[in-house]
């Protein structure tokens, strides 16, 4: 066995030292074994050279064995990972309608088992709506837009204001009294050429509500009072339009997906009474740590770019609350209520529709 192996290491060393490929390595010392083998089987039993080479043939085939399993072992792993590192063909992302420079830019999405071409192009087809350009809408649009989402609609009617710099890191001093919007819409042309960028320089009412949503796909809903997010959600229910929505204060945020016609309850499900004047106070009145509004608008993008990729597990049915203070996340479930005054226990009926199905 020693003699074997200092064999063996000589084999690997010198090939090591002359440069020889690892493959032509292997190769000798595959022919070491099997010559040592060969001796096992033709000599007799106490032949001298059978001893110093193991004196029996089933440990070699035993270690030949063990061996051949580990090649294997390491052969599947190697296919696999390259099977889930596999870029597409530049010839079927062509087909996809992509550009050079798309493909340069959304490389790291297409290469993304759960995105992939078909995923990205989804996203260039989508059409989103972000309600509020604050601390919530100013990173899910940059990320939108960064992501590839085709055309994003935004709808404010505020300007920008001094004490909105501290976490609404899409603008900047020089924006200071000028409308959300078009700054907005300018800092996503700037980023992304490819997007479609439609500002709506005004509040959201119920006049124009439904008119509107009805040109989206899926909404982002990122305001600041009760009112609008009881409107939002009412229209996007009547409609069937996915409602993302997303609120904050101090320290802590929370986020859901509200889709009733999929069987997830809405927004009015899990809030059914507003509170009370007062009792939730806003952003200007409570104050708001910086970066939470940039945690909490960035996942709304990426709940977002799932909802419209079909990638993972979204959040409809779910709520998460995330602490800041405390770095702590829950996720509560959210049941359809069956007595909901706006989307009358949809939920319920469209997961017993999926059931039957």
């Amino acid at each position: 066995m020693i003699m074997v192996g200092f064999l063996a290491a000589v084999i690997w060393g010198v090939g090591a030292a002359m440069g020889a490929p690892r493959r032509a390595r292997w190769v000798m010392l595959a022919l070491l074994i099997g010559a040592v083998i060969a001796v096992q089987l033709a000599l007799p039993t106490g032949h001298p050279l059978r001893e110093a080479t193991g004196g029996d043939v089933r440990l070699w085939l035993l270690l030949l064995g063990f061996g051949a399993v580990i090649w294997g072992y390491a052969a599947i792993l190697r296919a696999v990972k390259s099977r889930a590192q596999a870029k597409p063909a530049p010839a079927a992302a062509a087909k996809a309608g992509f550009s050079d420079d798309e493909l340069q830019r959304y490389a790291r999405h297409i290469m993304l088992r759960e995105v992939g071409g078909t995923g990205q192009a989804a996203l260039g087809r989508a059409k989103v709506l972000v309600i509020g350009a604050g601390g919530l809408g100013s990173p899910a649009l940059q990320y939108l837009a960064a992501s590839g989402v085709g055309t994003i609609g935004i709808i404010d009617d505020d300007v920008v204001d001094n004490s909105n710099l501290q976490r609404q890191v899409i603008y900047g001093e020089a924006d200071v009294g000028q409308p959300k919007v078009q700054i907005a819409a300018q800092e996503i042309t700037r980023r992304n050429r490819h997007v479609t960028v439609r500002p709506y320089q005004r509040r959201l009412t119920a006049d124009i509500a439904a008119d509107l949503i009805a040109e989206y796909d899926l909404v982002l809903d990122g305001c600041d009072n009760f009112d609008t997010r009881y409107l939002v959600n009412q229209t996007c229910t009547a409609l069937g339009v996915p409602l993302i929505a997303a609120a904050m204060t101090q320290w802590e945020g929370q986020i859901s997906l509200y889709d009733p016609a999929h069987g997830t309850p809405c927004f009015a499900c899990v809030f059914p009474d507003r509170p009370a004047p007062g009792l939730v106070p806003s952003c200007a009145e409570a104050g708001v740590i910086g970066p939470l509004p940039g945690v909490m608008g960035s996942m709304m993008a990426l709940e977002a770019v799932k909802a419209i990729t079909g990638a993972g597990q979204g959040l409809g049915g779910r709520l998460l609350i995330y602490d800041a203070l405390y770095a702590d996340t829950r996720i509560m479930q959210a049941a359809v209520r069956a007595d909901c005054a706006v989307c009358h226990g949809k939920g319920l009926q469209a997961a017993a529709q999926a059931a039957k199905v």
